[in-house]
């Protein structure tokens, strides 16, 4: 079955708003022949002539009467639906965005994210989950809306990236006198490439007492042993309070933390807007 033309909808709206061929034609910016034309079009779908000789004008028949405001409602909603997208009104969003992030991000981050969102929109929230692997269903399901983490080769092609910040990775203890050559190390199970960048730097195997798979943890033993751990500097400065922190004894392994999110999220304003409060929030200062 061949659809119908959706645009003598618009002619529709405009012959049974006017009620007469020229006004008709005058509002849709068209000849009287071609408004005429497209009368025909419309008399031949609906089987009905729409409007009749009454006199020197024409009359709506029942039918046009009956589809009047129907007809105006559904090219208001097709206006609406193609019109371009607009800045969302923040003060009155309402919507709960998840957050997927490694340990430390939240703790350091969601503070002033939360400032900066009851400041402009008071009714948004997010919800952050653990980011326990690099895989990404989560944003292609839309069960979650943004990740943070480090681009790599399990990342899908097809999501989007921006850099958030650059990040360092340094020492810390308990003891400010320990040598890090020489002490007993925390090591972490997922970071297997920095463990060897480690060794290779030290020209010598680190003392490994223990390993474990968060910095949280990583940072948990170093504050109750004499442990040294190496972790990444801006993800966990609220984590480190108390603890000794300097830099390590050769250059320092770098990594850049991304915000991550699908693109059918890209033109979507409130998650437009929430990827710039990340990035603005997340900015290094100084």
């Amino acid at each position: 079955m061949a659809l119908p033309d959706f645009n003598l909808l618009i002619t529709l709206d405009a012959v049974l708003a006017e009620g007469s061929v020229a006004g008709a034609a005058r509002r849709l910016q068209l000849s009287p022949s071609a408004m005429s034309r497209a009368l025909a079009r419309l008399r031949e779908t609906t089987g009905d002539p729409l409007l009749v000789r009454a006199g020197r004008g024409l009359v709506p028949t029942p039918r046009a009467n009956e589809l009047r405001e129907q007809v105006h409602q559904l090219v208001q909603d097709a206006q609406i639906v193609l019109r371009p997208t607009t800045p969302p009104n923040l003060k009155e969003l309402e919507r709960t965005f998840t957050i997927r992030a490694r340990e430390g991000f939240a703790e350091n981050f969601a503070p002033a994210l939360l400032k900066r969102i009851a400041k402009e929109a008071p009714k948004v929230r997010l919800c952050f989950q653990q980011k326990g692997s690099k895989e990404s269903t989560a944003l292609r399901d839309g069960a979650a809306d943004l990740e943070t983490g480090v681009i790599g080769h399990t990342t899908h092609p097809e999501l989007r990236a921006q850099a958030l910040f650059h990040d360092r990775f340094i020492a810390v203890s308990r003891n400010k006198t320990n040598r890090y050559a020489k002490a007993s190390h925390i090591a972490l199970t997922r970071h297997g490439a920095l463990n060897q960048q480690i060794d290779e730097a030290l020209a010598t195997p680190r003392k490994i007492a223990i390993t474990v798979s968060t910095f949280s943890a990583a940072l948990a033993l170093a504050r109750e042993t004499d442990l040294i751990a190496t972790v990444p500097e801006r993800q966990t400065g609220n984590l480190r309070l108390g603890l000794y922190s300097y830099h390590l004894p050769f250059p320092a392994p770098t990594i850049t933390i991304s915000l991550i999110w699908h693109p059918r999220m890209d033109a979507d304003p409130a998650h437009r807007w929430l990827r710039a409060v990340f990035l603005e929030t997340c900015k290094p200062t100084g």
